[in-house]
């Protein structure tokens, strides 16, 4: 699933990407080891270099692990899946999104791609995109 954005959203995080295509996630790549980290960091925590680029992150994977939560903090709407996703080698954690939270829709090795949806709106217009991950089909 492709959304078009307008420029009326921004991202919740600093490393979704909407304005540049379609909507991806970028890492922050060791120079030196090639260990790749989301956000701003001082020093590689493989390597201790601190030297960093930035790189695209493949919008396909496969989940490595998963939990589906049931209790949360209060205005968290349950149950939902929390997963690890693995995206040609760069690890993302991110919620399983347009999947029944049932351990039965949902397994190691199961393929998806990356997916974006609305936050809410602030009281200017500007709405907060997000992103998790969908079934691949």
């Amino acid at each position: 699933m492709v959304e078009v954005f307008m420029a009326g959203q921004i991202p919740l995080v600093d490393y979704l990407v909407l304005d540049d295509g379609a909507p991806h996630l970028i890492a922050q790549e060791c120079t030196s080891c090639g260990a790749r980290y989301f956000d701003r960091r001082n020093a590689c925590a493989g390597c201790f270099a601190t030297e960093f680029k930035t790189v695209p992150v493949a919008t396909e994977g496969t989940v490595r692990a998963f939990t589906i939560v049931t209790f949360a903090a209060p205005g968290i709407p349950v149950p939902f899946v929390a997963s690890v996703v693995d995206c040609d080698g760069t690890r993302v954690r991110a919620n399983l999104v347009n999947v029944e939270p049932d351990p039965a829709q949902i397994r190691d090795g199961m393929k998806v791609r990356l997916a974006t949806y609305p936050i809410g709106t602030d009281s200017e217009g500007t709405e907060a995109i997000g992103f998790g991950f969908e079934p691949a089909n």
